[in-house]
């Protein structure tokens, strides 16, 4: 187990990246970052606009490294454009697809399977600014399926990546 942090938690009721990226993101209904997050197996995060969708139940909770975010872009970038519920520093996450990880803030581990890449979009471009789209290819983050219940906290968490025949 390594030890990361987790820099910033979003959870949004409402799909605010809907129509085309010229019209604009809905607006913010409430406040979007939280200082914890409650996670239920096979339904997501509580309160986030992907809980309990079927749609969505393979990639219901996305992640992303902080390391890759576009400041050079935009300075003051962050989970509110680019849409990711977990904001990581200290760990290559999108290196990890196809794996099973654990993190845990200190109340029990939450078990994530990391099943694909969450690929930008052109809402990038017209949230971060121009280039973002590009810039975030191969490394927007990853989009998973939580395994197990759990809540996760700012601040230093540990992090592993469970071996495939001990799930």
């Amino acid at each position: 187990m390594i030890t990361v942090e987790i820099v910033q938690l979003l959870v949004s009721p409402l799909h605010r990246y809907e129509g085309r990226p010229a019209s604009g993101p809905a607006p913010v209904s409430g406040e979007e970052f939280v200082e914890r997050i409650e996670i239920r197996r096979a339904l997501g995060i509580v309160g986030d606009r992907y809980y309990a969708r079927p749609a969505h139940r393979n990639a219901a909770i996305t992640l992303m490294a902080a390391e890759n975010l576009p400041t050079a872009i935009n300075p003051a970038v962050d989970l509110r454009q680019t849409r990711r519920n977990i904001l990581l520093r200290g760990v290559d996450i999108d290196a990890h697809v196809g794996s099973t990880i654990a993190l845990d803030s200190g109340t029990g581990p939450v078990l994530l399977s990391v099943r694909r890449p969450a690929r930008p979009c052109a809402w990038m471009n017209a949230t971060i600014g121009p280039g973002a789209q590009r810039a975030l290819r191969d490394k927007g983050g990853v989009r998973c399926a939580p395994l197990s219940d759990g809540v996760l906290t700012l601040g230093l968490t540990g992090f592993s990546v469970i071996p495939a025949d001990s799930g």
